[in-house]
C-alpha cells in the first residue's frame, strides 16, 4: 500500500521524460536534416540559370534562419496558452503543427516544377515549423524539470539536449545512408524527401505518448489554489501575476547565458557539412562523417554534464564548456583546415567541438526553468532560448556563409563561436552558486 504513490510518481516522471523528449527529437531530427541536405534543397528550391550555387546555399540559409525568427512568436503564443491551460494540451497542439509542416516539406514541388513559387512555399513551410518549434522547448523544459526530483533537475533536463543531439544523429545517418545507397541524380531528384516524409510516423508514434501524458505537479497545484481561491492565504483576484519586469530581465539575461551554447552548437553540428563542402573541397560523405562525429561528441557529454551539475552547479560545468570552446576555436578550426592532418586527427577535432559543446547544453535546460516562476516558466525560457536561437543558431549557416563568401576568410566560424562563447562566460558568472539546490518558484 505505501508504495503504490512513489510508483505511481515514477511512472508519471518516466512518462514524462519520453513524452517531453520525443517531439523535441522529431523537431531536431527534421531541423538536422535540412541543414544536411542544404546545398541539394538549394539546387532544388533556389536555383535558376542567373543563381549562382553560393548565392543559392545562402537563400537556403536565409529559409533556415526566417523559421528561427518564428520560434520565438511560437515561443510567446504557445508559453502562453501553456501558462494558461497546462503543459500537456499545449505540447499536443505543437506536435501536430510540427508533424504537419515537416511532412509538407517532402511533398513541396520544386523550382523545376513551379517556379519562383518554390522557394516562398518552402519558406512558408519553415515559418510554421518554426512555430511550432519555439512552442516546444519551454513545454517540453516545464515537464521534465517540473516532474524531476530537486537533485535531479539537470539530469532530467539533459534529456532535452540529448534528444536534440540524437535526433540531429539520426538525421545525419539517414542523410548518409541515403547519399550511399542512391546515385547522385536520384539524390538530387527525391532522395532528399526521404527523411522529411518519415516525420510523419515519427510525428503519430509521438503524439500516442504525448497523449498518455499527465499535467506537471507544479502546474496542478496553481490550478489547486486557483480553484480554491487561496494562493499564499489571500483572494486569487488579489495575487498578482508573474513581474514583467522581473521575467524580461530574466529573458534577457538567459538570451546571454545561452547565446555561446546556440552559436557554438549549430556551427559545430549543424553548418559544418555545408562549410566543409562549399570551403574546405570536401565530399558529400566526408562532411556527413564529420558532422556524425561531432554530434557522438555531444551526445557523449551531455548526460554527464546534466548530472554533474546537480552535484557541483550549473555555474562551473557551464562557464567551463563556453571557456573551452574560446580556447579551442582557431586550434579545432585550423587542423580542419590543415591538408597534413590526417583523417583520425580531424575526427578526434570534430568530436572534441561537440563534447565541450555538450558541457553547456547538458545543465543548460534546468538552469534556465530556475530563471522563471511557474506561472511564467513556459513563456520565459521559451522565449530566453527561441530568442538566442534564433539570432545565434538560425543565422550561424547565413553569417558564416556570408562572411567567408565577401572576406575570403575561412576562420569565420571560428571567430563567430568564440565571440559568442566569450559573452556566455560573463554572463554565466552571473549564476548564484546555490541555484541547483532550491526548489523551483511558483
Amino acid at each position: 500500500m505505501s508504495t503504490a504513490p512513489a510508483t505511481l510518481d515514477v511512472r508519471r516522471t518516466r512518462r514524462s521524460l519520453v513524452a517531453g523528449t520525443v517531439g523535441n527529437f522529431v523537431e531536431w531530427y527534421e531541423f538536422g536534416a535540412y541543414g544536411f541536405f542544404a546545398t541539394v534543397i538549394a539546387a532544388n528550391f533556389f536555383s535558376s540559370t542567373s543563381t549562382s550555387d553560393a548565392e543559392s546555399l545562402i537563400k537556403t540559409y536565409a529559409s533556415f534562419a526566417l523559421a528561427f525568427f518564428f520560434r520565438p512568436i511560437g515561443a510567446a503564443v504557445f508559453g502562453r496558452v501553456g501558462d494558461r491551460i497546462g503543459r500537456r494540451p499545449t505540447l499536443i497542439i505543437v506536435l501536430l503543427l510540427m508533424t504537419l509542416s515537416t511532412t509538407l516539406i517532402g511533398i513541396l514541388p520544386t523550382y523545376a516544377t513551379v517556379g519562383a513559387a518554390a522557394p516562398w512555399l518552402l519558406t512558408l513551410v519553415r515559418a510554421l515549423q518554426g512555430l511550432s518549434a519555439g512552442g516546444e522547448f519551454g513545454g517540453a523544459v516545464s515537464i521534465m524539470t517540473e516532474f524531476a526530483p530537486k537533485t535531479k533537475r539537470g539530469l532530467y533536463g539533459a534529456w532535452q539536449s540529448l534528444t536534440v543531439a540524437l535526433g540531429l544523429l539520426v538525421g545525419a545517418g539517414l542523410a548518409a545512408i541515403v547519399a550511399t545507397v542512391l546515385s547522385e541524380e536520384a539524390l538530387n531528384d527525391w532522395g532528399w524527401r526521404v527523411p522529411f516524409l518519415l516525420a510523419l510516423p515519427l510525428g503519430l508514434v509521438a503524439l500516442w505518448l504525448r497523449l498518455r501524458l499527465d499535467e506537471t505537479p507544479n502546474f496542478e497545484r496553481l490550478q489547486q489554489e486557483a480553484r480554491t481561491g487561496e494562493v499564499a492565504g489571500r483572494n486569487v483576484a488579489q495575487v498578482p501575476p508573474a513581474d514583467k519586469a522581473e521575467v524580461a530581465k530574466a529573458i534577457a539575461l538567459g538570451i546571454g547565458r545561452l547565446m555561446g551554447w546556440s552559436a557554438a552548437g549549430y556551427t559545430f553540428l549543424v553548418v559544418m557539412p555545408s562549410y566543409l563542402q562549399a570551403t574546405l573541397n570536401a565530399t558529400f560523405q566526408q562532411a556527413l562523417v564529420a558532422t556524425v562525429l561531432a554530434n557522438l561528441g555531444f551526445a557523449v557529454s551531455i548526460m554527464p554534464a546534466g548530472w554533474l551539475s546537480d552535484r557541483i552547479g550549473r555555474r562551473p560545468v557551464m562557464v567551463t564548456g563556453a571557456a573551452l570552446v574560446v580556447v579551442l576555436a582557431f586550434p579545432l578550426m585550423n587542423l580542419l583546415q590543415d591538408k597534413e592532418s590526417s583523417t583520425a586527427a580531424k575526427g578526434i577535432a570534430v568530436f572534441v567541438a561537440g563534447l565541450v559543446v555538450g558541457l553547456m547544453a547538458g545543465p543548460g535546460p534546468a538552469m534556465l526553468a530556475e530563471m522563471f516562476p511557474t506561472r511564467a516558466r513556459y513563456t520565459g525560457l521559451g522565449l530566453a532560448y527561441s530568442l538566442s536561437n534564433a539570432v545565434f543558431s538560425g543565422c550561424a549557416g547565413l553569417i558564416i556563409t556570408e562572411l567567408i563568401k565577401r572576406t575570403k576568410n575561412v576562420d569565420i566560424p571560428a571567430y563567430y563561436v568564440a565571440v559568442t562563447c566569450a559573452v556566455s562566460v560573463v554572463a554565466l558568472l552571473t549564476l548564484r552558486g546555490d541555484d541547483y539546490k532550491r526548489e523551483l518558484r511558483d
